[in-house]
């Protein structure tokens, strides 16, 4: 996650409240979306953003995960994310997101 997103990610979980913000990820490989899960629930782990030991410990999934798929339109997720999901390791992607979830989300 880039040093913009991570402020961006910080400041509205500072307007709104970390219990009022979900992070939705994209990222194309497990390693990367639990990456980015990581960042924004204990804090950027390669310490170089705004993140650096800040444990907002916010709600993260991944766009492809059941959970916000049947939250989304299915004519804009067939439109912006079906295409991608069928070249997607689905199943590194979900265990890594769970993993990330069940040691640091607080939310």
């Amino acid at each position: 996650m880039d040093l913009e997103n991570q402020k961006r990610v910080k400041d509205f979980s500072e307007q709104f409240g970390p219990e009022n913000v979900i992070v939705i990820i994209g990222a194309a490989e497990g390693e990367a979306a639990g990456l980015a899960a990581e960042t924004v629930t204990a804090g950027d782990p390669t310490f170089a953003g705004p993140l650096t030991g800040v444990s907002l410990g916010l709600a993260c999934y991944h766009i492809c995960e059941d959970a916000v798929k049947d939250e989304v339109d299915p004519a804009v997720y067939d439109e912006q994310v079906s295409m991608m999901e069928m070249v997607l390791d689905l199943d590194d992607i979900v265990n890594e997101m769970d993993a990330i979830r069940s040691q640091f989300a607080k939310y």
